[in-house]
C-alpha cells in the first residue's frame, strides 16, 4: 500500500465511530507523511494529497487533528487535511451541509491561522441542506424519547435525511444560488416543523435564514458533479468517513444508528462515475469506544472512569463517552459488512501501550453459546433491531491483548499499514516502520 502516483485512499471508521479518522486524514496530507509502504517522503514535485473529499454524513462529526506547534481544530465539514496548506475540500453530494456551521468553523480555522478554508471548498449543488429548522425538530424528537433516548448528535443529520425522503423540494445546496426558490423551499420546511412539533419556536424566520443561505452561495463554490473527476485526475484524493460502520443506517444495531451510509459504498459509487479506484482503509482504536447509548458488549466501567478522552466526553445530546476493550467479534462484523478494506490503520497505540489491563474480546457468550462472528446480511431493520436485542444480552470472553498489532491483524485477517501513538502526524508509524518513538511512559 503506497500512495505513489495517482493512489486515492477511503478512511472508514470500523467501531462505533470516534477511532481517529481525522488525525489519520491529516497524516496522509502531511507534506512529512511516509508512503503506507513504509517508504521515505516523495521528492518535491511527487504525487501529494490535493484534496479530501466528504462523502457522508454533516456538521455533527467531530475529527480531531493536532498539528505539529499544537494548533487543534475539531473538523466537522472541512476535512482534515486543511492544516496542510494547498490541500481542498469538497463536500460531496453524499454531504449534509450546514452553511451556519460550516461559518462557525471557518472563523475557528481563521483564529488558527487558516485562512483561506473557504476559498479551498467546494461544495456540490445537490448536496441536502440542514437547516435550523431540522436542527429544532431533531432536538424535539430526541427530548421526546426520554429515557429511550436514541444518542442524536442534536444536529439535525437525521432529519435532515427523513425530510429528503418525504419531500422532493427539499433545500439543497445549488439553491443558495436561486433566492427564490431557497425561500420557497424554506418556506416550506418551517411550515412543516411547526405542523409536526405544535408549539415549536426557537427558531429564524424565512428571510433572516434566506438571507444567511444566500450569503453561503455567494462565498463559497458550487459547483457540479463533475467537478470530483478533476480533482481525481489532478492529484491524490483522500476519502474521509464520518462516524463508524458499527452506526450505519443499515447495518448498524438499529435504533441506535445514524442517518447515514458509514461503509465505503458511497465514495466508491463516487470514484465509479469517474473510472477511478481507491484503496480502502479501515481505522480503529487499540481499544473500544462508543458515545451514547446502544449495545457495547466490552463495556468496562473501569476503563470509562480511568482512560477519559481528552477531546470526548459526556455530551447534552449524545450522552456519555464510554470505553472497553477491543472487540474483535464486532470489528469482524464491521469489516465484513463493509465488503472488507485492503488495510488497516490503529489509533491510540500509546495508550494500549501503557495500560496492560486491556484485552481482547475474540467472541461472545450468548444465549449459552459461543459466538465468534455476527451475522451480516442484505439491508434489513427488522434484523437489525432483533441483533440489537441479542447484543444487549451478549457478555465478552476476554483474554490478553498481546502486542495490539499482531492480536489485531490475527484476528481481523488484514494487515496493519498505520500505527498511530498520539495526535499529531509526527506520532504516526507505517506498519513496516519499526522506528522507536519516545512516548514519554516511565
Amino acid at each position: 500500500m503506497e500512495l505513489d502516483r495517482r493512489d486515492h485512499v477511503i478512511v472508514v471508521d470500523l467501531g462505533f465511530g470516534d477511532a481517529g479518522k481525522g488525525t489519520v486524514v491529516d497524516h496522509l496530507c502531511s507534506a512529512n507523511a511516509l508512503a503506507l509502504g513504509g517508504r521515505p517522503p516523495r521528492p518535491p514535485g511527487g504525487q501529494r494529497v490535493t484534496a479530501v473529499v466528504r462523502f457522508n454524513g454533516g456538521a455533527q462529526a467531530a475529527h480531531n487533528v493536532v498539528a505539529a506547534d499544537g494548533r487543534h481544530h475539531t473538523f466537522a465539514q472541512f476535512g482534515s487535511g486543511t492544516f496542510t496548506p494547498g490541500v481542498r475540500t469538497h463536500l460531496s453530494r453524499f454531504m449534509l451541509v450546514d452553511p451556519l456551521s460550516l461559518a462557525a468553523e471557518a472563523d475557528h480555522l481563521r483564529a488558527l491561522g487558516v485562512g483561506d478554508a473557504l476559498d479551498r471548498l467546494t461544495v456540490d449543488g445537490d448536496a441536502l441542506l440542514t437547516t435550523p429548522y431540522h436542527r429544532a425538530a431533531n432536538r424535539a424528537r430526541e427530548s421526546a424519547r426520554g429515557a429511550a433516548r436514541h444518542g442524536s448528535c442534536g444536529m439535525g443529520i437525521g432529519e435532515t435525511a427523513s425530510y429528503a425522503l418525504a419531500h422532493e423540494d427539499a433545500p439543497r445546496a445549488g439553491d443558495c444560488l436561486s433566492p427564490a426558490r431557497l425561500r420557497r423551499r424554506l418556506g416550506a420546511l418551517r411550515d412543516w416543523y411547526l405542523d409536526t412539533f405544535p408549539g415549536g419556536g426557537g427558531v429564524p424566520d424565512i428571510d433572516a435564514c434566506a438571507d444567511a443561505f444566500t450569503a453561503f452561495g455567494e462565498r463559497v463554490r458550487i459547483v457540479g458533479g463533475d467537478h470530483l473527476h478533476g480533482l481525481l485526475r489532478d492529484g491524490n484524493v483522500v476519502f474521509e468517513g464520518a462516524q463508524g460502520v458499527l452506526l450505519d443506517e443499515w447495518h448498524g444495531f438499529h435504533p441506535y444508528t445514524t442517518w447515514s451510509t458509514t461503509t465505503f459504498a458511497n465514495a466508491e459509487t463516487l470514484l465509479a462515475e469517474a473510472g477511478e479506484t481507491a484503496t480502502r482503509l479501515g481505522v480503529l482504536r487499540a481499544y473500544a469506544t462508543r458515545h451514547g447509548p446502544g449495545p457495547f458488549v466490552t463495556e468496562d466501567p473501569a476503563l470509562t472512569a480511568d482512560l477519559p478522552d481528552r477531546h470526548n466526553g459526556t455530551g447534552r445530546w449524545q450522552g456519555a463517552f464510554r470505553v472497553g476493550h477491543l472487540d474483535a467479534v464486532a470489528l469482524r462484523y464491521a469489516l465484513e459488512t463493509a465488503g472488507g478494506a485492503d488495510g488497516l490503520a490503529v489509533t491510540h497505540l500509546d495508550v494500549a501501550g501503557a495500560r496492560p489491563d486491556l484485552r481482547v474480546c475474540p467472541a461472545y457468550e450468548l444465549d449459552g453459546e459461543r459466538i465468534e462472528r455476527l451475522e451480516t446480511g442484505p439491508p434489513d431493520l427488522d434484523r437489525q433491531a432483533a441483533l440489537t436485542r441479542r447484543l444487549l444480552r451478549a457478555r465478552p470472553v476476554l483474554a490478553p491483548l498481546g502486542d495490539p498489532v499482531e492480536t489485531i491483524e490475527d484476528a481481523l485477517g488484514a494487515p496493519v499499514v498505520l500505527r498511530s501513538y498520539g495526535p499529531a502526524s509526527a506520532d504516526k508509524r507505517s506498519g513496516r516502520d519499526r522506528t522507536p518513538i519516545d512516548l514519554g511512559l516511565r
